[in-house]
């Protein structure tokens, strides 16, 4: 590891100004003179807009604008917010109806945004927007995953937005008909809330001639482009940045409707606008994660070899096609569809539905979690019917390290991996063996113990390409511009170390430079678990000109041919020269000389590959039978991440992750009722983990390091997610067995798992 990274843990250098209150988020920044603005959003879940009359409210005190749909249209704006779609089995397009910026004629989920009040406070915003007449003729409310009902789109008449597959059906069924055995299971997978500790938030600036819109989000570039193409500017007359953001998770990589109104509205007025989430508006609005139900079937042969795998799922859009929806629970589903297990015959059918309710998209994995969810289900569950140890079951179908790389069945390669490896490491670490132990003293207090495991493989998404400049200062500091954006994981410090390690420059005198359209040419934003592999990799690209372009310069003041000069990533070395500078020590005397060509460097580089992070996640559950509390007593993780930049941060990473998996497994749930009414919109109805939620995580590492990248690396930030989901509910599973509950879905609320225990127990009566 020397080469590519010390693999120290260090603390994050960030963390000293966000923990002692020197963070600076959207809600921190207020422009000189800026004007508040107030979201008016529909009460009611579907309905033709009866009338739309602000006049009363454009007169009140302190508003200078209302902005409806209709003034968008009439200031030449382009009102539909992009959307992504897929193709349906037939070749034919999946529905693409307008998403607009306001609500137009209808309005299709409650807390859909209407209008938009500024005024000088956001008192006086609010206020105002009491005095909107707003009437709707409704409608019946969809909200179920089945053809039919009440249309909310005439591109989707039976509310079946796409019908979608892949694989080989008709090879799947044949082998699902010569199976020994075969294993069916549905999974439900809950919608849930993602509740970033940031509110989302913007604000914009118009100076005349150029736009400038900061928001809270995962990068500038897709927004900067989203903003040239609603408003018809040219790129150079748009600035976006994003100030510090406060977890984002997906959830904020997407466009929304706030920001464009906002731009559109200190455009008119030529006043700064800023807008602010609350937290009950943001559950009403922030895209959801999730929400999906599935039909999961493995075909065996007689030596419980997995000849075939079959999943049949719904999956629900929301009342609109979000940014990426319709391809997170197809195509991104698919990239990790049969797992770490050697099957090449399958089958995956997704239709996706419109309900009136807010759309859904990318949250923590984004397609990789709901796929491992529902394979890790089965494969427990077909470990319980074929009578064979679920860890025995998976180490019979693995892929084994001498068949990499490895085509699997969706066209993915993995490059390397050794899961037996990692999964008896981690059976290891668990104390696997104790668990009968365990199990009977809880038996013996009248508490259920279950234990639960799950193998996860993900794919590293998002663009593959990235840049990395590096410029020298005056003041003797370095500056990293980067293409990635920091949501809470610590890139700064990771970056800096990183270049550090190559460059011999003291990471304190490195500054990391994000998420600004203006200062950075082009950027992939984060997502997909991307930034530190395909960062790093455009840094060494970068430090390879840096180190080619100092050595040429060198060669004069050495007195030594180029070719003789090396770099030992601290100092420049030739024989027969006795000097040894270091890069900083370059840079100055380039600077001396007039060389301000060598000051600043930039490189971009794209990885041939994506990488594939792997590993075990084991848990023990208790259950109280008498109050049905599930408490989650014992988790381990093995991961295999390759070679490891900052092992501490990466371990940071997996524990967020899983705790945000036990968070949908045990507590989170979106709840709307028949019309269409949020029933969960504030912290007193939706359950967050909390600190007594969550044992300690144990976090071991066992890497396997990449062929895809220089620096043997692989992503690990969502790993704690995809591997938690199944890892938790495969345990609770494993407790409620042998009382005779056979279908136990996330989540697993108190209330849920008492009433599966009673209903068991009054069956058995």
């Amino acid at each position: 590891m020397e080469k590519f990274g010390k693999s120290q843990s260090i603390k994050r250098v960030e963390d000293v100004r966000f923990l002692t209150g020197e963070g600076r988020y959207v809600d921190d920044i207020s422009p000189e003179g800026a004007l508040h603005a107030f979201a008016f959003r529909s009460p009611v879940a579907h309905g033709v807009i009866a009338e739309l009359d602000v006049s009363e409210a454009s007169a009140a005190e302190g508003v200078h604008l209302v902005v409806t749909c209709a003034d968008l249209e009439a200031a030449g704006v382009k009102v539909e917010i992009p959307g992504a779609v897929v193709k349906n089995r037939d070749g034919s397009g999946a529905a693409a109806p307008v998403r607009p910026m306001l609500a137009r004629d209808r309005v299709r989920f409650v807390g859909e945004p209407v209008a938009m009040v500024i005024a000088d406070t956001y008192e006086q915003a609010r206020d105002a927007a009491e005095l909107i007449m707003f009437e709707v003729d409704e409608l019946p409310a969809k909200m179920d995953l089945v053809r039919g009902g009440e249309a909310l789109h005439a591109e989707a008449a039976d509310n079946c937005a796409f019908d979608w597959g892949m694989g080989d059906e008709a090879a799947t069924e044949a082998a699902f008909e010569a199976a020994a055995r075969t294993v069916a299971l549905d999974v439900e997978d809950n919608r849930i809330i993602v509740n970033s500790i940031e509110p989302r938030g913007c604000y914009a600036e118009w100076d005349g001639t150029r736009l400038h819109v900061a928001y809270n989000g995962q990068g500038v570039w897709v927004h900067k482009k989203n903003l040239v193409n609603a408003f018809g500017l040219d790129e150079d007359a748009v600035r976006v940045t994003n100030p510090d953001t406060g977890g984002a998770f997906g959830m904020k990589g997407m466009a929304y409707h706030e920001y464009f109104v906002i731009s559109h509205a200190t455009r008119v007025l030529g006043k700064p606008v800023r807008w602010m989430s609350e937290r009950t508006e943001a559950m009403l609005t922030d895209n959801g994660g999730r929400d999906l139900t599935s039909l999961a079937e493995l075909a065996f042969d007689a030596d419980n070899k997995i000849t075939a795998y079959r999943v049949t799922s719904k999956c629900n859009l929301g009342a609109y096609n979000s940014q990426f929806g319709q391809f997170i629970q197809t195509q991104l589903f698919s990239r990790v569809l049969m797992g770490v297990y050697d099957v090449q015959t399958t089958w995956l059918q997704v239709e996706g539905y419109y309900t009136n309710t807010v759309q859904v998209d990318a949250y923590r994995g984004a397609g990789r979690p709901e796929a491992i969810y529902v394979l890790e289900r089965i494969m427990d569950r077909a470990a319980r019917e074929l009578g064979v140890d679920p860890l025995e079951l998976r180490r019979i179908n693995f892929i084994k390290p001498e068949q990499f790389p490895y085509a699997a069945c969706t066209g993915e390669t993995y490059d390397v991996g050794d899961f037996n490896k990692v999964l008896t490491r981690g059976a290891l670490e668990a104390d696997a063996a104790g668990f009968g132990a365990r199990k009977a003293a809880d038996a013996k207090r009248g508490q259920l113990r279950g234990q639960g495991l799950c193998y996860y493989i993900e794919s590293i998404l998002g663009d593959p390409s990235e840049g990395a400049k590096v410029n020298f200062l005056e003041d003797g500091t370095v500056e990293i511009l980067v293409g990635t954006q920091s949501g809470g994981q610590g890139h700064e410090t990771v970056y800096a170390k990183f270049l550090s390690d190559q460059t011999g420059i003291p990471a304190d005198k490195i500054v990391v430079v994000q998420g600004d359209s203006d200062r950075i040419a082009t950027g992939g934003g984060t997502g997909g678990s991307r930034s530190v592999t395909v960062q790093n990799n455009a840094t060494l690209a970068t430090v390879g000109k840096m180190i080619e372009d100092f050595t040429a310069f060198l060669a004069d003041e050495m007195g030594v041919p180029a070719a003789e000069i090396s770099f030992d990533d601290e100092r420049f070395r030739a024989e027969g020269s006795n000097l040894t500078p270091t890069m900083l020590e370059v840079a100055d005397m380039a600077r001396a000389q007039g060389r301000d060509d060598l000051l600043t460097h930039h490189e971009r580089a794209t990885l041939e590959a994506r990488s594939f992070p792997n590993g075990v996640h084991i848990c023990e559950v208790v259950i109280d039978p008498e109050t049905g509390i599930v408490t989650t007593d014992r988790y381990t993780v093995v991961d295999d991440f390759g070679n490891l930049i900052n092992p501490l941060l990466a371990e940071g990473q997996v524990h967020g992750g899983v705790v945000q998996g036990i968070g949908q497994a045990v507590q989170e749930r979106v709840v709307y009722d028949e019309d269409g009414q949020l029933l969960t919109a504030s912290f007193m109805d939706y359950a967050m983990p909390r600190a007594q939620d969550v044992p300690f995580i144990s976090f071991t590492s066992e890497p396997v390091p990449s062929t895809a990248n220089i620096m043997g690396m692989k992503g690990c930030g969502e790993a704690g997610t995809v591997g938690a989901l199944a890892a938790v509910s495969n345990a609770v599973q494993d407790a409620l067995w042998e009382h005779g509950v056979r279908q136990a879905d996330m989540p697993f609320t108190p209330h849920k798992v008492w009433e599966l225990l009673q209903g068991e127990a009054i069956a058995a009566e």
